[in-house]
């Protein structure tokens, strides 16, 4: 039967007139009926691991929007908890984790294989989605890159340049390695399990890529990347990963071909012009609005739309934004955007 779900034509390569659209974030913050639903679950990390309300997040958007994609409601943060990390969110200010900054900090780290006790819920969160999603309406789910996360699990929290990180990496590369290797055999199994349930795509978001230079990208963002790729193709060959190296610049050019990644998501930092001429050349890309058009709308929101698609469209393109939606955006710039990219 030909594929009819218009994400999964872009991802084997199909130029479609119309592309496929999605929205990072799109189950989030600037949705009433989100905050409604996370109200009820109590606290961020207790929706996380409830999957119907899980479920119901992610069915959010798709309902108000006809999105045609949904991205499975989770975090990349759930991953180091499964690992054995202490994991609590701060309102306001965000995750933070106990910290791995010593070989006994590593030590007391759970095998990968023991992770999926703790995830189970996640599993059973796709397997709703995978029942109750319209017919053609494709199912994302996702994890972090092994070096974002791992910069979380060293410094505790998120930080602006990720020096604690880079910090550890220079002076205990053992030890980084050590902790980088764990996180990517456990998000290779995480992925495959997601995969299992329902997941028809999979995408790696390597949030602080951009922060990594020259050999230290193709090392910590790049192999990584690889490793898991193949690995997911080794187990599942025709489930289509998508790869977000975020502000990776020039890094941006060849990283398909060289991790096996079946489409590249970009940021906004990049010209959608250079990226159609030295990016989509060699496959699908995803991208890449700039999230501010969210809040502010209006006749810039739809040229920079029209540009985007028109940009990419002599090849595959799934249009995203290039980062998450923010809280303080407007649920009806959302629509415009929409809008723009299906009436042309």
């Amino acid at each position: 039967m030909a594929e009819t779900k218009k994400l999964l034509r872009a991802l084997a390569g199909e130029t479609q007139d119309v592309p496929p659209i999605w929205m990072m974030r799109q189950a989030g913050r600037y949705l009433p009926e989100y905050r409604a639903t996370r109200a009820q679950a109590g606290d961020f990390l207790s929706l996380c691991y409830n999957p119907e309300l899980a479920a119901e997040v992610t069915l959010q958007p798709i309902r108000r929007y006809g999105f045609d994609a949904a991205i499975l409601f989770a975090d990349i943060l759930l991953i180091p908890q499964a690992l054995g990390a202490d994991l609590w969110f701060v309102t306001g200010e965000g995750p933070r984790l106990s910290t791995i900054t010593s070989q006994a900090d590593f030590d007391v780290l759970k095998p990968a294989t023991d992770i999926h006790e703790t995830l189970s819920p996640i599993y059973e969160t796709v397997k709703i989605l995978s029942r109750e999603l319209p017919s053609d309406t494709a199912l994302i789910g996702f994890a972090g890159a092994p070096w974002t996360v791992a910069t979380y699990m060293i410094a505790g929290r998120g930080t602006p340049d990720q020096g604690p990180a880079h910090a550890l990496r220079e002076g205990n590369v053992a030890l980084f390695e050590a902790l980088l290797d764990r996180i990517t055999v456990a998000t290779i199994d995480y992925l495959s399990m997601q995969i299992e349930a329902g997941a028809e795509v999979v995408k790696i978001f390597d949030s602080w890529a951009g922060s990594l230079k020259g050999d230290a990208f193709e090392k910590y963002a790049l192999e990584p990347c690889r490793v898991i790729t193949k690995a997911l193709k080794e187990r599942h060959p025709n489930v289509p990963v998508i790869g977000f190296p975020r502000e990776a610049g020039e890094k941006y050019v060849g990283f398909g071909k060289a991790t096996g990644v079946d489409c590249v998501a970009l940021d906004n930092s990049v010209d959608p012009l250079w990226a159609a001429q030295n990016v989509q050349v060699d496959g699908c890309v995803q991208g890449n609005l700039a999230s501010r058009h969210m809040v502010t709308g209006g006749q810039a929101l739809v040229d920079e739309t029209n540009a985007i698609v028109d940009a990419f469209s002599k090849g595959p393109h799934i249009f995203n934004l290039g980062h998450g939606i923010t809280p303080d955006a407007d649920p009806e710039n959302v629509q415009l955007m929409i809008d723009t990219v299906r009436s042309r």
